[in-house]
C-alpha cells in the first residue's frame, strides 16, 4: 500500500484575534471542525496580536476591528511591516465601512461579516492563503459605492498616475474594471458583457495582477481616481 501521508498539506495555521471571548470560541469551534486548519493562538486585541505573529507567525489572521488597546486597523498596519507578515482577514459587523475601507488600503487581505456562514468562512480562509482576496461581492458593491459616492481630494500627479497604470490594461480588461468600479458582481459583469463567470473571473484577475491592487475595493477606487 502506498503511503500517501506525505503528500497531505500541511493545515493552515491561524490566529483569531477578537475582544470578546464568546466570538473568539465560536470562530475557534467552527474553524476547528476543518482539518485543513489549525487554531495556533487567540489573542483579545491588537497589541496582544501583533506580539503572538510576532512570535509565531500563522498563514491569516481573522482580526476584528474594534477592539481595547490598540484596534485592528493600527495591529494590521503593525503587523504588515513584518519581514514576513501572514494574510489578515478583518471581521467586522458591517457598521463601519470607513475603517473597512482604511483597512483595506493598507493592505488587508479582505474582510468578513461576523455572521458569514461557516462553510463560506472556511473558503474565504483557504483562498486568502492561496492568494486571492476574501471579499464578498455584496459587500464589495457596498464599500465600492461608499468609496466612489463622493469626489476625493487629489492632485493632478495622483490622478495622472492612477491613468497611467490603467493604460495596461486590454480594451476588454477596462470594461471590466469599469463594471467592477460600479460595483458590479461576476455574475452581473457577465451577463452585460456576454461573457462566462470563469472568463469574467480570469480577467479580474489579470487586472488585480497588473494594476498590484488586492481587492476589488482598492480596484474600483484606482479606476474611479483616473477619472475616465
Amino acid at each position: 500500500m502506498t503511503d500517501t501521508s506525505s503528500t497531505q498539506p500541511a493545515a493552515l495555521r491561524i490566529i483569531i484575534v477578537d475582544d470578546d471571548p464568546l466570538v473568539r470560541a465560536g470562530l475557534a469551534m467552527i474553524l476547528g471542525s476543518d482539518p485543513g486548519v489549525q487554531i495556533i493562538a487567540q489573542a483579545a486585541d491588537g497589541a496582544e496580536a501583533v506580539a503572538t505573529v510576532a512570535q509565531d507567525p500563522p498563514d491569516v489572521v481573522l482580526m476584528d476591528i474594534r477592539m481595547p488597546v490598540l484596534d485592528g486597523l493600527a495591529a494590521t498596519e503593525e503587523i504588515l511591516k513584518l519581514r514576513q507578515p501572514p494574510h489578515i482577514i478583518l471581521l467586522t459587523t458591517f457598521d463601519t465601512d470607513d475603517m473597512v475601507l482604511r483597512g483595506l488600503r493598507t493592505g488587508a487581505a479582505g474582510f468578513l461579516l461576523k455572521d458569514t456562514p461557516p462553510a463560506q468562512l472556511l473558503t474565504a480562509i483557504k483562498n486568502v492563503a492561496a492568494g486571492t482576496p476574501a471579499l464578498s461581492p455584496q459587500v464589495a458593491k457596498t464599500l465600492i459605492a461608499t468609496a466612489t459616492s463622493s469626489e476625493r481630494s487629489l492632485d493632478d500627479q495622483a490622478k495622472n498616475t492612477a491613468r497611467a497604470q490603467i493604460t495596461q490594461l486590454t480594451e476588454r480588461e477596462l470594461q471590466v474594471a469599469q463594471a467592477v468600479e460600479r460595483g458590479l458582481s461576476n455574475a452581473e459583469i457577465a451577463a452585460e458583457l456576454y461573457l462566462s463567470i470563469p472568463t469574467v473571473k480570469a480577467h479580474v484577475g489579470r487586472i488585480m495582477a497588473k494594476l498590484l491592487v488586492d481587492n476589488r475595493v482598492q480596484l474600483a477606487l484606482l479606476v474611479h481616481d483616473a477619472h475616465l
